[in-house]
């Protein structure tokens, strides 16, 4: 086994491991949406696309204040 040989297991090896621990990422990201509070942070990015002043709001606020 030379030096070659060697580098290209090396290489395949970490692109697999790369490869695995992208989409283990990918998987703990849409797992965990919501925050310990249950608020759900993706339907902000929503508020890029509405954002004329006719479309609804993201989280209704009550007209009423909770003391």
């Amino acid at each position: 086994m030379d030096i070659a040989e060697l580098r290209a297991y090396g290489y395949f090896f970490l692109i697999v491991f790369l490869t695995v621990g992208l989409y283990a990422y990918i998987y703990h990201l849409y797992k965990n949406r919501k925050d310990a509070d249950g608020n759900d942070y993706e339907e902000y990015g929503k508020l890029a696309l509405n954002d004329d002043i006719a479309d609804t709001p993201v989280n209704a606020v009550s007209k009423t204040e909770e003391k």
